[in-house]
């Protein structure tokens, strides 16, 4: 037999059909544990969280007097008194124009100064980095007075500009840091690509960097709008006719010391929560977003 003949006679190697063990997937502690143990605590800490929700916007919509866990028949006396009666659409305008004032303010400085702590070295940069550290420490009452002598001699009193410098200047030391770290992440070499490509500083950090801050800056505004929507105690001190009040003073107005008009403080409530959870909505998005992503993908 040839050996062409006994190649055709050969049979044809058997390829093997099974494919090798794999090793089981190692579980976790909390994949084993069962569902109920998971679900239970989060929801009692759901009911414990929406409970003084729940009682406030019952006490909103319920009319004066009832006594009803139901807020039925609804109605909404108590958000036409406070919006018209107590003067909370122009308590709301001026914390609109304080909130939006403080958050351009307070960025676009961060953004200056957190762009120099990131990129430049000089000598004094640790001890600036400690002292803006170390402000925060400091409790805003005490410093009341001197910056009510400040405001007085500048004839700022009176004035939303008062409060949109003091909370602006509160504000900076943390927003510094955290665009600083930001801008730390972001590549170096990403600047350096643009200057070869003929762009200046200015132009590169607008065109390269800029972008890829978007999520710090909208986490570093929304907090700076925040902060100014709900501070209580620079417009209580700096401002003084009503027409220039802000809406925390507006809700402390609606105590007296013989009685508090729970339907109307509950109402001023729900107006002064409802932006505060639209800006942690809108934020929430960002926040989980990686920044860096356009860098590492593009």
């Amino acid at each position: 037999m040839s050996v062409k003949e006994a190649t055709k006679a050969a049979p044809a190697p058997v390829r093997a059909t099974t494919e090798p063990p794999r090793h089981p997937k190692r579980k976790r502690a909390w994949d084993e544990a069962p569902r109920w143990q998971v679900y239970l605590p989060l929801g009692i800490y759901l009911v414990f969280t929406l409970i003084p929700f729940y009682w406030i916007l019952l006490f909103s919509l319920r009319p004066a007097g009832s006594t009803s866990l139901v807020p039925w028949p609804m109605t909404f006396e108590h958000f036409e008194k406070v919006w018209t009666d107590r003067s909370f659409g122009t308590y709301f305008t001026n914390s609109v124009l304080v909130g939006v004032a403080t958050l351009l303010m307070t960025t676009l400085v961060a953004l200056a100064g957190g762009y120099a702590l990131a990129r430049f070295d000089f000598k004094i940069k640790r001890a600036f980095m400690l002292a803006l550290l170390c402000s925060q420490f400091v409790p805003g009452a005490l410093l009341l007075v001197p910056l009510f002598e400040i405001f007085a001699e500048l004839q700022m009193i009176n004035s939303l500009g008062s409060v949109i410098l003091a909370e602006t200047v509160f504000q900076l030391p943390l927003s510094m840091i955290l665009i600083s770290n930001f801008i730390k992440n972001v590549p170096y070499s990403l600047e350096e690509a643009a200057w070869v490509d003929g762009c200046n500083r200015m132009t590169a950090f607008r065109i390269v960097v800029l972008p890829l801050l978007r999520p710090g800056l909208i986490a570093v505004g929304s907090f700076a709008f925040v902060h100014s929507w709900n501070h209580f105690l620079f417009a209580l001190m700096f401002l003084n006719n009503q027409d220039k009040q802000t809406i925390p003073v507006g809700l402390n107005s609606l105590m007296s010391a013989d009685s508090v008009d729970l339907g109307a403080l509950a109402a001023g409530g729900i107006i002064a929560a409802v932006p505060v959870v639209i800006v942690f909505a809108f934020i929430q998005k960002w926040l989980i977003t990686g920044f860096s992503a356009g860098a590492v993908k593009g």
